[in-house]
């Protein structure tokens, strides 16, 4: 039997795959291109196309600790070839890491996510999803909205049920309608990186990363109007 090529992760897919396992500690990685996962409460969704194609699905119960595992390594192989575990190799190093059962993992459903329609789009810069976030930590703020109002889009972090708690905003863009799209600031578990945001009436949003070939679907809470 012929024996699968070894392959590396690149530090790109390592920093996706740290992301992810903000998301979900487990994921289920199916052959391919490809990897996934979504949260257990079913709140975000993400995918990303990568550099490596991985020869079979395999599960990982804790990512982190895969992940961790690996980064005793300096620059180690993974060997696919047994379907029970994978090989990390480095040297004369080497850990034999069993796979967990898929049926344990909460993944996504198998069918590509679209958005049902395009109502709002903005570009959202590297710098401005910085100081919303650090902003929603210093002062313990769970909301995150994005505000289309006299013309403008703004993005802000603030206690929606306190109408004297602090509000941080950011202006992000032009609008010529009116909406209040809510979020938890718990589900803005994304790469710190730039990207480009389009939100849905119906209350689902994608925000897109191109330098990493990264989707999140993220849903808005019951309140959003538009």
């Amino acid at each position: 039997m012929k024996l699968r090529t070894p392959m590396k992760l690149s530090d790109k897919t390592l920093s996706i795959l740290k992301n992810f396992s903000s998301i979900n500690q487990s994921i289920l990685v199916k052959s391919g291109n490809k990897i996934r996962t979504m949260s257990i409460m079913k709140t975000i969704l993400a995918e990303a196309e990568v550099d490596e194609y991985f020869p079979k699905d395999f599960a990982v119960y804790d990512l982190n600790q895969f992940l961790n595992g690996l980064s005793l390594h300096q620059d180690p192989d993974l060997d696919f070839d047994n379907d029970k575990y994978v090989i990390i190799r480095e040297g004369k190093r080497k850990v034999k890491y069993f796979f967990a059962d898929p049926e344990v993992i909460v993944s996504p459903p198998d069918k590509e996510i679209s958005l049902p329609s395009k109502d709002i789009c903005f570009q959202l810069e590297h710098s401005q999803l910085d100081k919303i976030k650090k902003a929603a930590a210093v002062y313990q703020l769970d909301d995150f909205s994005a505000i289309g109002e006299n013309g403008t889009i703004r993005l802000v972090v603030r206690d929606k049920k306190n109408d004297s708690s602090t509000e941080y905003s950011i202006d992000v863009g032009e609008t010529d309608r009116d909406f209040i799209f809510n979020f938890k600031v718990e589900n803005l578990k994304i790469i710190p990186s730039s990207y480009d945001v389009v939100m849905s009436s119906k209350l689902i949003s994608q925000f897109t990363n191109e330098n990493y070939k990264l989707n999140y679907f993220i849903p808005m809470e019951p309140d959003s109007t538009i």
